[in-house]
């Protein structure tokens, strides 16, 4: 029992770091956008990120460095698998019917991580884009973060499907060459 739940949980990780890194892209290219279009550099939303190491004058950064631009990526990261995690967890347990359930889960799954972020979270911690975007473009990265876990759960999907399929097929071959010996 051990085994299968060990390789339960290590698909649901694995599935939250390939749901994490798509939801990741697709929230920093909407928050790239989001900020070029309220006449802002497209960096300043994640290098604002790093504000938990920089303070807040790390959303006043335009340009891209190491220390704003890539603390700010890895930690959206991070915290893009994090939220994840649960969202797959719950896929796991409740597989959804169709694309518009998918949807659902996720959009409730952003806005779980929206009210932890901006209600409950101690400022120094949030993800930063309040200093840089508009209350409009702040609900619109979490749209983009809602279709990003859509889609990374889709992704994962179609990763398991391959790997199991995979695995399907090279069980004759390998009984074949233990029964030849």
């Amino acid at each position: 029992m051990s085994t299968i739940m060990d390789n339960r949980w290590s698909q649901v990780g694995l599935s939250a770091v390939v749901t994490g890194t798509v939801a990741t892209l697709v929230s920093t290219a909407a928050l790239a956008a989001l900020a070029k279009m309220e006449g802002k550099g497209a960096l300043q939303p994640t290098n604002a990120t790093s504000h938990w190491l920089n303070g807040d004058e790390a959303a006043n950064v335009e340009l891209p460095d190491a220390g704003h631009t890539a603390v700010g990526f890895l930690t959206h990261h991070a915290s893009a698998i994090l939220w994840a995690a649960p969202f797959e967890a719950w896929l796991a347990a409740n597989p959804p019917r169709s694309l518009g359930v998918l949807l659902r889960d996720a959009f409730a799954m952003s806005g779980i991580a929206f009210v932890v972020d901006y209600g409950l979270t101690p400022h120094r911690f949030t993800p930063g884009w309040e200093l840089v975007l508009s209350k409009r473009s702040m609900f619109a990265s979490y749209v983009a973060l809602a279709f990003g876990l859509a889609s990374g759960a889709l992704v994962s999907e179609r990763l398991r499907d391959s790997m199991r399929q995979t695995w399907l097929e090279a069980i004759p071959e390998r009984f074949a060459r233990l029964t030849q010996g």
